[in-house]
């Protein structure tokens, strides 16, 4: 018993100033201590901080640390004290990791992990990040990722970039981490920070969220600015929450979701699906109560594939939906399927020259930089082969986006191509069958919706007999977030699958 005490009081690294555990914690129960006195804000990150000391060596989760977290802290702590309004806001006072290819604008670098950015200077914060701050939030530094958002090279390993090497997935060592937003996903998961941030193009928000056992929300295209982030595709990139819980991700989307002028097409257009009062209203208990949840055993991409482990490993999960009150709508047909899937190669063509136009267009905003260019950077990585260890990881990716010239006939019959294949795919499915959600395993239907813009939202579902985790996808129609937080905090609160990492590397 005495060591089962001592053993807990280890993993959980309590602080004795004010006695209350940090580790696991939620903004809520972070901001009760707050009010209570049991903690302040300076004490949150330097735990952090130490934590970062002791597990970032081991799992490459961050790249930086903020130098002036701990002042920021400060600053959070004085205005609580002072009842300063901004103190009122859900996020005030806590600290947040933002992904290495989303803009700051501090001492802190912002590079896709790549050394061709270094100590490039960036014109202002993210669009985002604006929002963040304005809320009271501290950005304690960036998180690791696939270089370039894994667009550098199709060898390159999720989660591998020159500046922090390999990050591991922390439940099984040997385990894809996952990317692109793989330090997004582990130093949640392990406690480094209380939230974080991720971008997705194509699976990069929900794939690490999955394998890392997190929730992760990918929003509709729009609805959260893009300005600022080092971009693969406007048509398809989009920032978003990775948490613990889907109350937190919940919190941070409430928090950076809205108009910016600096993505001001795609901001504007997504305001109208932005609920009055927010999304916090949204975590109701009985969410899954009367939902239309859509099941498709037999469709790759859409559904399980006819897989028979995996239909095994969900059997219980489809009880545990029907059991809080869904209506579990199977059965289902996509006309024309394999034409449909046929064309979603063409997100290969298509991303291939937007890639390159969006990234000129970034490299040429900043304040100063060694790259102004794409083709400035494959040069960068020809004249530095062993730094970015280019011999392993040829950037084929980077050269054929180098090859292209802006959207010409093949991209557009690419891009309607695409268009078409959401049309009569994804969102006929949805409104033939008055569908809320369609529920996939792991991150199987990030294609579905990376071409359509559409959202979703990665919830813990279990562990394998290795203990690998694995998650449960509910995807939407555009602007569906409302309807998908409750039936993901509905899911969640009925199954509390997730749990920390059990690694002897936390004590």
């Amino acid at each position: 018993m005495i060591a089962s005490i001592i053993l807990v009081i280890l993993l959980s690294h309590t602080i004795e100033s004010s006695k209350f555990t940090i580790p696991e914690a939620t903004i809520h129960d972070i901001q009760a201590a707050f009010n209570q006195n049991k903690l302040t804000s300076k004490e949150l990150v330097e735990f952090y901080i130490q934590r970062i000391r002791k597990l970032n060596p081991i799992y490459r989760a961050l790249i930086e640390v903020s130098p002036d977290a701990v002042h920021l802290a400060e600053i959070a702590d004085q205005q609580r004290k002072n009842k300063d309004p901004i103190s009122r806001f859900g996020l005030h006072g806590i600290p947040v990791l933002v992904k290495d290819n989303i803009a700051t604008k501090d001492k802190l670098n912002t590079t896709a992990g790549s050394y061709a950015l270094l100590n490039s200077v960036v014109p202002r914060d993210a669009g985002v990040v604006k929002k963040l701050r304005e809320s009271g939030a501290i950005i304690l530094g960036k998180a690791s990722m696939t270089e370039w958002a894994a667009f550098r090279s199709s060898l390159l390993p999720s989660g591998w970039n020159a500046r922090t090497k390999q990050a591991v997935n922390p439940y099984v060592a040997t385990l894809d981490p996952c990317g692109s937003s793989t330090g997004s996903a582990i130093s949640v998961a392990t406690n480094m920070v209380t939230v974080s941030l991720g971008t997705e193009t194509d699976g990069s928000i929900l794939c690490p969220s999955n394998a890392n056992s997190v929730v992760g929300i990918k929003p509709t295209v729009g609805l959260t600015s893009r300005a600022g982030v080092i971009p693969i595709s406007p048509r398809q990139d989009t920032v978003g929450p990775m948490c613990r819980t889907v109350a937190d991700a919940v919190y941070v989307l409430d928090a950076i979701v809205g108009f910016d002028k600096n993505d001001a097409v795609a901001t504007k257009k997504a305001l109208k699906y932005i609920p009055k009062g927010g999304y916090l209203k949204h975590l109701k208990l009985g969410g899954l109560k009367g939902k239309r949840l859509g099941i498709m055993r037999a469709y790759p991409y859409f559904g399980f594939s006819n897989d028979t482990k995996t239909l095994n490993m969900f059997e219980k999960h489809f009880n545990i939906l029907r059991q809080n009150g869904a209506i579990l709508v199977e059965n289902l047909e996509i006309i024309n399927f394999d034409h449909i899937i046929s064309m979603f190669s063409s997100q290969d063509i298509a991303l291939s020259a937007e890639f390159k136009l969006a990234l000129n267009a970034y490299l040429k905003k900043l304040v100063t930089s060694p790259v102004r260019s794409l083709a400035d950077v494959i040069s960068f990585n020809k004249k530095h082969v062993d730094l970015e260890r280019i011999d392993d990881y040829p950037q084929d990716v980077f050269l054929a986006s180098q090859k292209t010239n802006g959207i010409a006939k093949l991209e557009k019959e690419a891009l309607m191509n695409l268009t078409k294949a959401s049309k009569y795919g994804f969102e006929k499915l949805m409104n033939d069958n008055k569908l809320d959600a369609l529920v996939t395993p792991y991150f199987d239907a990030s294609s579905v919706l990376a071409i359509g813009g559409y959202p979703g939202i990665n919830v813990p579902a279990g562990y394998d007999k290795n203990g690998g985790p694995y998650g449960i996808c509910f995807g939407g129609l555009k602007g569906s977030e409302p309807t998908l937080i409750e039936i993901a905090y509905g899911f969640e609160q009925t199954t509390n699958f997730r749990k920390p990492p059990a690694n002897k590397n936390h004590v």
